[in-house]
């Protein structure tokens, strides 16, 4: 009897040991602060890159700096924001925001799915339907070729651009400063992938972003059509502190100091494009596009109008600037205010090309300035617009102006205005550029 007690207990605590101890592994691996999931091998599409070994994860916290193979580690330990790392055969379906992380060796993997809102704010309540979500998936397929739209050989950030990203104090402590804080390390071969994009806000940080990312963004709610594949993916941002970047967070040491260096390097050091506005005549109907595709080339935009300014603003304009874009006219005199080794760009109007030429092109040239003219196609002109195709206005200029001065004034010199084929001025544009940064 007392054998069979004996028995009974050893029995009953064995079984209490090993349930305790499951549960004890239990809490590990699956605590919700974090997630560690990992796959069998997986045979990648893109052989260079089969032992990736990125340092994705700079900043420490529960994963570790190289994420494993076939691998997504999520931590959530963050009061403002969780973050995600993976590493794998990865692809993204917009239509029902999901991230799929492929396992083709274990193809009856049971799925298993987990969200994220990969914005810094995580805490407030009021932006939980505001915030797009990610799906992150892992499931097991029998085909080992994964569908691709586009294969990329860099790692993706997910991030959102929505939120209070319209206030600039938001923009940089809950967008700027973590898009930094968690990507910089990888020295701009990173896409960002972006939520709730918005032309406005790219177009407005493009400088600083394109200092993070060498790479054109992709637009994750409308690029609907679209599979992206990737090896490696960041989903969601690190947050510090309140406009901070902690050092000690950081693997490699970033300060503050480093950031407003990026920042000299994006606005200090941008070459300078002046376009000359004109108000009546020959005015650039699309000049904000104009605009926005020089900014994006690499330079700094300053717009003027002389004919409203004192004579000594329009000096120090042109003087510090390194291109000059203007449509035919008097405001071009103003060269005379440019140094040694800038660039004109003249846009020159229908029938318009001998002045062109004799007023600004040659002397440009004779100042040491570099000439580059741009001649619109007829259907750049408003002219095109108020004439048929084959009137000698669009068709040959050349018969009008024959006809005198008047004629030429009326028509072509206070009769037009222009509308620039951005993808046509893009090529002089371009050729400026590298002149000023060779």
């Amino acid at each position: 009897m007392e054998n069979s007690l004996h028995n009974i207990v050893f029995s009953f605590f064995i079984s209490f040991t090993i349930l305790f101890t499951s549960f004890l592994f239990f809490l590990t691996f699956f605590s919700p602060s974090l997630f560690f999931y990992h796959l069998p091998s997986l045979s990648f599409q893109n052989k260079s890159n089969t032992n990736i070994n990125i340092h994705l994860n700079n900043g420490g916290g529960e994963c570790s700096s190289s994420i494993p193979s076939n691998t997504i580690c999520c931590d959530q330990t963050s009061y403002h924001s969780d973050i995600c790392f993976m590493h794998g055969d990865i692809s993204t379906y917009p239509p029902s925001s999901s991230i799929t992380l492929h396992s083709y060796s274990n193809f009856s993997l049971k799925q298993n799915d987990m969200k994220i809102q990969p914005y810094t704010r995580k805490w407030e309540m009021y932006l939980k339907d505001k915030i797009d979500e990610l799906r992150l998936k892992i499931v097991g397929s029998s085909d080992p070729k994964l569908q691709c739209d586009a294969l990329h050989d860099v790692p993706a950030l997910f991030f959102s651009a929505g939120g209070y990203t319209g206030n600039v104090f938001h923009a940089f402590n809950n967008g700027i400063l973590p898009i930094y804080i968690t990507s910089q390390h990888l020295n701009g071969s990173v896409i960002f992938v972006v939520l709730q994009y918005s032309e406005w806000w790219y177009t407005r940080y493009y400088e600083i972003l394109s200092k993070i990312s060498n790479y054109p963004p992709i637009i994750f709610s409308k690029d609907e059509l679209r599979t992206h594949c990737f090896h490696e993916a960041i989903l969601g941002l690190r947050f510090h502190d309140t406009l901070t970047i902690d050092s000690t967070q950081m693997d490699d040491n970033k300060t503050i100091g480093d950031f407003h260096q990026l920042l000299d390097n994006a606005y200090r050091h941008r070459p300078k494009l002046v376009i000359i506005s004109r108000n009546a005549s020959r005015a650039i109907e699309n000049e904000a596009e104009l605009v926005q595709l020089c900014k994006k080339i690499g330079f700094h935009v300053e717009v003027i109008i002389p004919e409203s300014m004192e004579l000594g603003a329009i000096y120090y304009a042109l003087n510090s600037c390194n291109v000059i874009v203007g449509v035919h006219g008097a405001g071009l005199t103003h060269i005379l205010f440019m140094r040694t080794g800038s660039v004109l760009v003249q846009i020159v109007p229908l029938g318009l090309d001998e002045l062109a030429k004799t007023c600004f092109g040659e002397p440009a040239k004779k100042m040491g300035i570099k000439y580059e003219e741009y001649k619109i196609l007829p259907k750049e002109s408003s002219l095109y617009k108020k004439y048929k195709a084959y009137d000698p206005i669009l068709r040959d200029p050349d018969s009008v102006i024959s006809k005198g001065w008047k004629v030429t004034k009326s028509v072509y010199l206070q009769g037009q205005n222009v509308s620039l084929d951005l993808h046509r001025i893009r090529v002089p544009l371009v050729k400026a550029f590298q002149h000023v940064v060779s």
